[in-house]
């Protein structure tokens, strides 16, 4: 019998594993956010460099914060976090850029991204929600509400262009 088989936290064992896999899509749209957001703070150039410099700085340490909350509710409940790129690549629905775009379009996709993260975490909400699982539901609350934010911020950079 290993230690998951092992956990009775209240929440069957289908439910848990199907939250899991959700919060495994959070994880590696997160994980993937924060590279993309970190990629952009180095490569960001044009008259808005220190303002999205900054900014950039501020979401991507906010996003490895939460990547390893995110890792840790998985491991909570009772199974491995993914934790490699391929992984990743593979359950991410945020999608990587190639080359160097220009800020405003840094901009436009990472308005996207956030979108995107609210939009996975969501359809985990239900999950959680279903299984009576405050602990994850609270932290998908938090994530929504941090990229739902973020995602106005970064738009409103671009009212009027």
């Amino acid at each position: 019998m290993n230690a998951y088989t092992q956990i009775d936290i209240g929440i069957p064992d289908a439910q848990r594993q199907a939250i899991a896999a959700g919060l495994s899509r959070v994880l590696a749209d997160t994980y993937t956010l924060y590279l993309k957001t970190h990629n952009f703070h180095w490569n960001v150039e044009g008259p808005m460099f220190n303002t999205l410099h900054l900014m950039f700085e501020t979401q991507y340490n906010e996003l490895a914060l939460a990547v390893d909350l995110i890792a840790e509710r998985i491991r909570a409940l009772g199974l491995p976090a993914p934790g490699s790129y391929r992984e990743f690549a593979e359950l991410s629905s945020v999608k990587e850029t190639t080359g160097h775009p220009a800020a405003t379009e840094m901009i436009a996709q990472l308005a996207k991204d956030q979108e995107t993260v609210v939009r996975t975490a969501r359809g985990v909400f239900a999950l959680a929600d279903e299984a009576n699982d405050q602990p994850t539901a609270d932290l998908l609350t938090q994530r929504m509400q941090v990229h739902e934010k973020t995602g106005w911020m970064l738009r409103a950079m671009l009212a009027g262009q």
